[in-house]
């Protein structure tokens, strides 16, 4: 496919997210919902259809979803049903999936992207429904037979999905990645796509440019990661544009995605809404949620990333940078929160954050939970720096370490390895001119012009010093005496 054809169409792209809730217990039975424990241990008869049992409704599934809907601007329906949606796989073992199809707990929201350049896109949000998932087919065990484990069945689900405003595979990515970090600052899902709590099918077709009506749409299902969604959305864009102009029709059909070789795969004919026969449940009561529910929900959010954002650029006039890197981690972002309680210099403590912190997160591979230094003692280094007693290299190579192992102050440790800094003029002055005897040629060269030696003689300064000059007025002085020489 040349450049030229490829440049006459578009994309049309709409997303389903299907994210598992972090509840104790499955949708609608007392089941045990975790993930990787022995297969078809977390099942019961309820789990498994058997007759005469009967599903109840999980409260804190209602409540999750009312939480996700609050974040993504959704309206909250006050008065819902369930409904079955049949077809028949091997790891539903109901034949039957319990789900909301005409009443979806949450409609009409919207997820606002920033692109690089600063353009703000919005990405309607059509519904957020609750259903159940089913169990796992593994066909990668034994040679001859598909295997069957039936303890993910019946966990909690919330499927989010979006309207056709998506145009290319990078802001599916992006989307993607917010839908991610939402779910995991609202606490209603880890997000682990490698795990398959958080997976995703694309609906992709393609038109010309200009065109209104929207093209013959595929859908590639169960993606388990952001990356393999955004190359299986390349791979389609390119495969479909490729089929028209060869003078070929696409048909409308569901496919995989295959990580090895980067392309889609044709599984099946795309099944049309009556094909799954819905009907409502007739074993579960209708649901009324009001705006009471809804108050008590909101009241006990946490403070999300698209607020965080706007206030660290706005209030705190950090850099787009620094906000969108400490909002990537909602327990980052908490920490970052106690730590500019106690300190104002909110750009040293997002570049502490964000340099030595997370190093020694990454280092260690633990989370900010683990991290030793509380927010005030980190503030404590942070005002040593400030009022000029330690300068930021003794800082970060000297008190940071000793703090992660100890519980002493900054202030503390400064005074016992006797790291605070000279700012004395007297001496500093006789530093000062213990470099310039020890290097005469070059306070000879200063003089005739070499303005650059300056910071050789600051390095000697620092070493002659053991690193506790003040820079700010060891400079001034060393240039005056340098001069004077």
């Amino acid at each position: 496919m040349t450049q030229e054809q490829r440049d006459k169409y578009e994309a049309v792209i709409g997303l389903e997210v299907h994210a598992q809730l972090l509840t104790k217990t499955k949708a609608y039975s007392s089941d045990i919902n975790a993930y990787g424990a022995s297969p078809n241990t977390h099942t019961s008869p309820i789990t498994l259809g058997h007759p005469g049992t009967l599903p109840v409704m999980n409260k804190r599934s209602i409540e999750y979803a009312i939480k996700l809907g609050i974040a993504l601007n959704c309206n909250i329906a006050d008065h819902q049903y369930f409904a079955r949606k049949n077809y028949f796989y091997p790891d539903l073992p109901k034949g039957y999936q319990i789900t909301q199809d005409k009443t979806p707990i949450c409609t009409d929201g919207l997820m606002l992207l920033k692109s690089n350049e600063g353009h703000v896109k919005r990405i309607g949000i059509t519904r957020i429904h609750m259903e159940e998932d089913a169990g796992k087919s593994i066909h990668d065990v034994d040679v001859y037979d598909t295997l069957v484990d039936l303890n993910r069945a019946g966990t909690p689900l919330l499927e989010i999905v979006t309207e056709p405003d998506l145009r290319s595979s990078k802001e599916a990515h992006q989307y993607l990645s917010e839908i991610r970090k939402l779910v995991r600052y609202l606490d209603i899902c880890d997000g682990n796509m490698e795990e398959g709590s958080l997976r995703c099918d694309a609906n992709i077709s393609v038109r010309l440019k200009g065109q209104k009506e929207l093209g013959t749409k595929v859908e590639v299902k169960n993606m388990n990661s952001i990356r393999n969604v955004q190359k299986a959305i390349e791979f389609e864009i390119k495969r479909q544009i490729e089929v028209l102009e060869s003078g070929g029709e696409l048909s409308q059909e569901t496919r995989g995605f295959d990580a090895l070789n980067g392309s889609t795969i044709a599984m099946r004919s795309k099944e049309a809404a009556n094909d799954y026969r819905y009907f409502p449940e007739p074993d579960l009561q209708p649901l009324f949620v009001d705006e009471k529910q809804i108050d008590v929900v909101r009241a006990e959010m946490p403070p999300l990333p698209d607020f965080l954002y706007k206030k660290y650029t706005n209030d705190l006039k950090l850099s787009d940078y620094d906000a969108q890197n400490i909002t990537e981690s909602k327990d980052i972002a908490l920490y970052f929160e106690d730590l500019i309680q106690f300190t104002k210099n909110y750009k040293a403590a997002a570049n502490w954050i964000m340099g030595d912190v997370k190093s020694y997160l990454n280092d260690k591979g633990v989370t900010i939970h683990s991290f030793p230094i509380k927010p005030e003692a980190l503030a404590g280094l942070i005002a040593l720096i400030d009022e000029g007693q330690v300068s930021s290299t003794i800082a970060s190579q000297k008190i940071f370490p000793e703090m992660l192992t100890s519980n002493k102050e900054a202030a503390q440790i400064a005074e016992s390895l006797n790291l605070i800094q000279v700012s004395e003029e007297s001496d500093l002055i006789q530093f000062i001119e213990q470099v310039i005897s020890e290097n005469t040629s070059e306070a000879e060269r200063f003089k005739r012009g070499e303005q650059q030696l300056i910071g050789f003689f600051m390095g000697q300064l620092m070493k002659v010093s053991k690193g506790k000059a003040d820079p700010k007025i060891a400079n001034a002085l060393l240039r005056q005496k340098l001069n004077e020489a």
